[in-house]
């Protein structure tokens, strides 16, 4: 499976201020060729406080788009997802993933959503090669990781990110935001995750920079 990790952060690499205040960092140029992005990847994944805090659809909506839309799939270990959330509204709708590490709510999946249990690691996360895994088995080939930081920082910490689609606004939120990657163990600079940048478009006061595994 290829993994693709999208982030769309200040100048600085925040993703929201210190209370919380994201909406929206990037202009709409740079919405808009998110979900395009969207539309070219078999599921879009995020992490289950980004779909507490958000309650997002993680849809293609572009005027006059017919295409398909993307699976979703939330890291959600304890199955916190609510019934009424949107994502499970529709589940039956456009397949919605929930990949937990304990037997599936049964009340999620009487909604629809694809309960996956992979092993935990660490603070009861799900392991994230045995994730791609089991995605890969559902017959799902491109995975567009969308957050927070910590599931940034988690898939590049693992080592499976194969492209990055930074999407980089002219704001500077300052230290005090929220990192658009949490914490990597990075002890050398040897050991840092390391990209080659293969294209920069500018998007209105926006730049997307595209970069793949180095």
């Amino acid at each position: 499976m290829s993994v693709t990790l999208k982030l769309a952060t200040s100048l600085d690499g925040r993703i929201a201020t210190a209370s919380g205040e994201s909406r929206w960092i990037t202009g709409p140029l740079a919405r808009e060729q998110v979900h395009r992005l969207r539309g070219a990847h078999d599921a879009v994944l995020v992490g289950i406080e980004t779909a507490l805090a958000d309650d997002p659809e993680l849809t293609v909506r572009l005027p006059g788009y017919n295409g398909r839309q993307p699976a979703r799939v939330v890291l959600d270990s304890r199955q916190r997802l609510a019934p009424d959330c949107k994502l499970v509204r529709t589940a039956r709708e456009i397949p919605t993933y929930v990949i937990a590490t304990d037997a599936a709510n049964p009340a999620l999946v009487a909604a629809g959503v694809r309960v996956l249990t992979v092993p935990a690691v660490g603070e009861d996360r799900p392991e994230l090669k045995a994730v791609v895994q089991a995605l890969a088995a559902e017959g799902l080939s491109d995975l567009f990781v969308e957050g927070g930081g910590q599931v940034a920082g988690s898939f590049l910490r693992c080592g499976l990110v194969d492209a990055l689609e930074w999407f980089r606004s002219s704001i500077v939120i300052g230290g005090e935001g929220r990192p658009g990657i949490g914490a990597l163990a990075v002890a050398a600079l040897a050991e840092a995750p390391h990209f080659r940048r293969v294209e920069v478009t500018p998007l209105g006061d926006d730049l997307w920079e595209r970069y793949a595994r180095g």
